[in-house]
């Protein structure tokens, strides 16, 4: 099952999707409710009640104080990629071997996009990438509790231009997607043996793809997880994408009107089309 969250009949919800395919809410009311809380006893609650009757439309699976944070440099492929780009090559080598993780604050749950919401690439940035991602759920006291699908939207050029950009390179207007929903973490028999796929539409046309398994991850997840949680206090839980296998050639960006779609074996597929970053602000004209 995926323990999702999601609108019907104009209200906001939490709930599971079971192996059926139905919906069925939880008690609680939103999703840092259950990351605070008995959050398997809450899931295994809801799996058991009545399932909705109406349509419903997936949101991103993360809300109220929940943060969203990423970690860099965890796969072989992404060291490479990043000394590729960089005009400081060395860091990325020397983090991808060190005993402390690149961690970094990717979005408040309020900005993320979910499940067929747009994502964006910035106007200031020559090559645009996603980078799709294993991410893990922990729960207030670390304990991880699930798992979902992330793109970590970047902008290569930036980065590349300076390490120190990495904020303006990772965080901006529809810079993350997750969904679409969460796996528990008893339904996930191995985290270390999950298939990584992404690809890029352009109209009709397949621009862009690539595989990886999370076999490949130079971390342990709880070592990532334990990290983030030192000395800093999430009470409603967090988000932590793990870093990607899977990184495009220089020669590569995304463009306005493309469709990214990431699938991670047992959890899912999250699909997401491609705009202007610009055209997300809000309160902006």
């Amino acid at each position: 099952m995926l323990v999702i969250r999601y609108e019907v009949r104009g209200q906001t919800l939490v709930g599971v999707r079971t192996d059926d395919g139905l919906v069925r809410r939880a008690s609680a009311s939103t999703l840092a409710e259950l990351l605070a809380g008995d959050f398997r006893g809450a899931v295994e609650e809801a799996a058991a009640g009545p399932a909705e009757t109406a349509e419903v439309r997936l949101l991103a699976p993360v809300d109220g104080r929940t943060e969203v944070w990423a970690a860099g440099v965890t796969y072989e492929r992404s060291s490479e990629a990043r000394q590729e780009e960089s005009e400081v090559a060395d860091v990325y080598a020397r983090v991808y071997a060190a005993d402390r993780p690149e961690l970094f604050l990717k979005s408040v749950a309020w900005r993320v996009s979910g499940p067929g919401e747009p994502i964006g690439i910035r106007t200031d940035s020559a090559v645009d990438v996603p980078e799709p991602e294993l991410a893990v759920v922990a729960a207030a006291d670390g304990t991880i509790v699930g798992y979902t699908v992330c793109d970590d939207v970047s902008s290569r050029s930036i980065e590349g231009e300076n390490p120190l950009y990495l904020p303006q390179a990772k965080i901006y207007a529809g810079a993350c997607a997750l969904g679409p929903g969460i796996r528990p973490a008893w339904e996930v028999p191995d985290p270390y043996e999950l298939a990584i796929a992404a690809s890029v539409r352009r109209g009709d046309d397949e621009v862009w793809s690539a595989e990886t398994s999370t076999a490949m991850l130079h971390r342990r997840l709880d070592d990532l997880v334990g990290y983030l949680y030192r000395q800093y206090d999430l009470p409603e839980g967090a988000v932590l994408s793990t870093g990607t296998g899977i990184v495009p050639e220089l020669d590569f960006t995304l463009t306005a009107g493309d469709s990214v779609a990431v699938t991670i074996d047992g959890i899912g597929t999250l699909t997401n089309p491609v705009v202007d970053a610009s055209s997300l602000l809000r309160g902006r004209s």
